[in-house]
């Protein structure tokens, strides 16, 4: 069975983008506009703010059926926390999250870059995250200590995905651990702030590609926002994967 591929961009609300992308139209209007273009978008919102399940229904109610959304976890439980006593915290985004029904497909969990790697808390944060199976998962790690095959062995016992994060500031762990590839792409030159070329975009499409072949479902999303090209890049990643191969 093929995958399916889900391509947007991390958040929509940034003022920047008034003028060029949203063609002046009022902020309000901003949402069902990403929904019209992307496949998907991922909330970035949620990493420092709780929402309210009224929020996430609003979300889901402007959005088309199809349309599907990820939520970028609060970082209570990733950095304050060190995934230390899991559940009560997981608890309370999968209560929260719920307004968004069917079209919560993805929750990624980013941990912070001074945070070593650490198995035993690993592991109970995995075992923790089977409580909420209805939403797919992914861990974004950004020290590289991280980067080994008993972490990717244990993400592959509870599915969990390796989120593939490129940046200019921290590594990138290229490693598939699911039928789930969570990528982000923040800025290769610069984080947050630099464009994507077309070779890279044709790079990535391609990788795309392969794995909705192998049956994974994909989800991409551009964090490249401080001059904009986070979404004309989300749009150009989109025509080339769904192009014709060979055209």
């Amino acid at each position: 069975m093929t995958g399916r591929a889900y391509i947007g961009t991390s958040g929509w609300m940034y003022d920047s983008w008034r003028e060029d992308f949203y063609e002046k139209r009022p902020a309000k209007e901003w949402l069902r506009f990403c929904a019209a273009r992307f496949s998907a978008i991922e909330v970035n919102a949620t990493f420092y703010r709780l929402q309210s399940v009224d929020t996430f229904r609003r979300w889901r109610d402007a959005t088309p059926p199809a349309f599907r959304f990820a939520v970028k976890a609060h970082r209570y439980l990733t950095h304050n926390k060190k995934l230390s006593d899991p559940l009560p915290a997981i608890r309370l985004e999968r209560s929260r999250a719920a307004g968004l029904g069917v079209k919560l497909a993805a929750v990624v969990w980013q941990l912070p870059r001074n945070f070593h790697c650490n198995l035993e808390r690993l592991e109970g944060f995995a075992r923790a995250l089977g409580r909420w199976r209805r939403a797919r998962h992914a861990i974004e790690f950004r020290h590289p200590s991280w980067f080994v095959q008993e972490v990717a062995a244990c993400l592959r016992r509870h599915r969990i995905a390796v989120c593939q994060s490129d940046a200019a500031d921290w590594p990138l762990w290229d490693a598939v651990t699911a039928d789930l590839v969570y990528v982000r792409l923040h800025g290769r030159e610069v984080t947050y702030a630099s464009n994507y070329p077309e070779p890279e975009l044709r790079a990535w499409a391609r990788k795309v590609r392969r794995w909705t072949r192998e049956g994974r479902d994909v989800h991409v999303y551009f964090d490249n926002d401080a001059h904009g090209d986070a979404p004309r890049n989300a749009l150009r990643l989109i025509a080339l994967v769904c192009r014709a191969p060979g055209s």
